[in-house]
């Protein structure tokens, strides 16, 4: 590894997570002139999941930093034209197109695997691609089946065929489709002036990094790597060179347990790195109010929230409903630059409802109060009910302000 220069800053705590608010959207007015499409560039990597409570987490991510922009002007924005492509990145995401280049290492990477789950019949390859070269865009169906069977890890020939040219870059996930990956060629799909693999891996690597980091604003190695998924050493090879500056962050230092079992930094300064244009002037203007999905890029991190917010944060969708702590698809609520409290929420109707609200005391309400509001009014709900305060003296405060609220 490189020997790395001395830090050129030391940061507090503070001034870090302000930097972080400012660097994912959640300062300052909304810049709705750019709109989902600037949020895109802005993040670089918006993450897809298939759950869908109050709306799927790609069309979140845009309204928690715009405010109620229409569902369907978001799925335009990403989809419209060559303006973005899905791939494997920090997990299934929309990026920027501009960012295909800098993927070629992972495209690289994907076509001397040696090994793969799925076998893939003779043929099929071939033939999806001369059906995509004819007939495309399609989705797994239009090609022939997605499955074998009804079991959701059985995929036909067809579908583990274009699922490798996926990875390998010949083919392009160019929107979703009821859900459906629909596919079509890269040549097709992407610019021609950005269709190449002609940076090489430390290149792709450098890039990836300097972006990681100016979406971050400061991040420590293992944020920078999480980000886009890359290996910890892939990091350190290329750090040094990527353009980030070494700072301190005060407060970054070994976690200590807090309130309610959330971790509560140390006095300690960390090693960590930061975009050099966060640092030229201080964050300033107004925080949003908002729910977050739990995939949004300024939480995706269980450690690095803990270490900004001192906010215990996971998803628990996946665990079984008697182990499960704060709900299915807890949303934590953004406001005021802290995270204070979180949702659980689902719709009956009209009707939202607040399954499980968790608040970090008396003066959560409002914020609380306002998220789900302003969240109802975006998907067409008329009224909010509460089933379950954590703090069950807060409950009456919070059905109160939510009544006020809705008028």
């Amino acid at each position: 590894m490189t020997s790395l220069p001395r830090p050129t800053a030391e940061l507090s705590a503070d001034e870090a997570r302000r930097i972080a608010l400012r660097a994912q959207g959640f300062m300052g007015a909304p810049d709705r002139r750019s709109g989902v499409r600037g949020v895109l560039r802005h993040l670089g990597a918006v993450q897809l999941d298939t759950i869908s409570v109050l709306a799927r987490s790609h069309e979140l991510v845009p309204y928690a930093r715009l405010g109620a922009v229409g569902r369907k002007t978001v799925d335009s924005a990403y989809w419209t034209g060559t303006h973005a492509f899905e791939y494997w990145s920090h997990a299934a995401c929309i990026l920027p197109v501009e960012e295909w280049p800098h993927f070629a290492f992972r495209r690289r990477a994907y076509r001397s695997r040696p090994h793969w789950n799925h076998a893939l019949p003779d043929g099929t390859y071939d033939q999806v691609i001369k059906q995509l070269r004819a007939e495309g865009p399609l989705t797994a169906t239009d090609l022939g089946g997605a499955k074998k069977t009804s079991e959701w890890w059985d995929w036909s020939g067809t579908k583990v065929a274009v699922e490798r040219a996926l990875m390998y870059g010949e083919v392009v996930c160019t929107e979703r489709r009821g859900w459906k990956r629909v596919y079509d060629l890269a040549e097709r799909a992407i610019p021609d002036e950005l269709l190449h693999d002609e940076l090489d891996d430390a290149e792709c690597l450098r890039r990836l990094v300097r972006l990681a980091g100016q979406s971050l604003g400061v991040g420590t190695r293992a944020d920078i790597a999480d980000y886009h998924r890359l290996k910890g050493e892939q990091v350190d090879a290329v750090i040094a060179d990527s353009g980030l500056v070494p700072v301190k962050v005060e407060g970054w230092g070994k976690p200590v347990q807090g309130r309610s079992g959330a971790s509560q930094a140390g006095r300690t300064a960390a090693d960590a790195w930061a975009d050099p244009a966060a640092l030229e002037t201080a964050p300033r203007g107004r925080h949003r109010t908002t729910l977050l999905s739990p995939f949004d890029s300024l939480i995706w991190e269980r450690a690095r929230t803990e270490r900004i917010f001192g906010f215990t944060h996971r998803l628990e969708a996946y665990t079984p409903k008697p182990k499960r702590v704060y709900g299915y698809f807890a949303m934590p609520v953004l406001a005021g630059g802290r995270l204070v409290g979180r949702v659980d929420p689902a719709r009956e109707g009209r009707t939202l409802v607040a399954k499980q609200v968790g608040l970090d005391g008396p003066k959560a309400v409002p914020a609380v109060a306002q998220a789900l509001v302003e969240a109802a009014s975006w998907v067409d709900c008329t009224d909010v009910r509460v089933e379950r305060v954590d703090s069950p003296e807060l409950r009456e405060p919070l059905t109160r302000e939510l009544a006020r609220a809705l008028g």
